[in-house]
């Protein structure tokens, strides 16, 4: 029996990338994607506990897919709970944008769905492509001119080699970042700090009220090992994940302050 992979991302269910990874995954496993209907991005692991969620079925180039009216998280449970799909594996991207360091995948909502499903037992690997150009995460993901040939070759290899050799233990989502030119192979790396340097721009409406812009460059580079020092180099980082936030290394300081 072939496995079955839930595919979803954050940047909705219209986006490229998203049938970037439909078309690496489908020659080998049996893939029903249910995502976004809209984009999500940096919606974290949020949920919709407030509205009701509709789940609409669609069709993009002749394969059947489910528009989620909430964010990736409620895709994945809708998938999970709702459609009952069962799936090996699930798998969330690819998106539009590298998601590196502590600071973004706290943030992401392609990790964060990735995150959700490994918290309801089921495997996840969270798939995210590097753009040099910081406003094509900003565009409209149905047209984003990014060529996504080394992805789709990225994805495929992935997820093979877990399916058939099974999910790495001690993991609970593995996180793979693709340079947007592959230089090199892959590089087990581990998350560095930051990814931006953050700043805020302050502006003024027509009626002189201000309203501020949450903004920054990349951070140029990271200490060698980390997920964004293998990007800046051409190589697949392959980061994995924890869902224990623990700070086991502060446990004594913390009992030397309440104990």
């Amino acid at each position: 029996m072939r496995p079955k992979i839930l595919l979803t991302n954050d940047d909705g269910v219209y986006s490229n990338g998203i049938w970037a990874a439909y078309r690496a995954l489908a020659p080998i496993a049996d893939v029903t994607v249910v995502a976004p209907a809209t984009q999500q991005s940096a919606v974290g692991r949020s949920i919709s506990i407030f509205e009701p969620i509709r789940a609409t079925e669609i069709t993009v180039d002749g394969v059947r897919a489910y528009a989620v009216g909430g964010k990736p998280t409620d895709a994945v449970i809708i998938g999970l709970f709702a459609l009952k799909l069962q799936p090996d594996l699930v798998v969330s991207g690819i998106n539009i944008g590298e998601n590196l360091s502590y600071e973004s995948i706290m943030t992401s909502g392609t990790v964060g769905a990735a995150m959700e499903a490994s918290n309801q037992g089921v495997p996840s690997i969270a798939f995210s492509l590097q753009v040099w150009d910081q406003g094509d995460k900003f565009d409209d993901p149905r047209h984003v001119g990014n060529s996504f040939d080394d992805s789709e070759k990225v994805v495929r290899d992935v997820c093979e080699k877990i399916l058939t050799r099974g999910f790495p233990e001690g993991t609970d989502v593995v996180n793979v970042n693709i340079p947007s030119s592959v230089r090199g192979g892959y590089e087990v790396t581990h998350l560095a700090r930051k990814l931006f340097h953050t700043g805020v721009e302050r502006r003024l409406d027509p009626r002189g009220r201000p309203y501020f812009w949450i903004n920054g460059p990349l951070v140029e580079d990271a200490e060698e090992g980390t997920d964004v020092h293998a990007i800046r180099k051409g190589n697949v980082s392959i980061t994995p994940i924890t869902l224990d936030c623990t700070a086991a290394e502060g446990e004594d300081s913390v009992r030397d302050l309440f104990g």
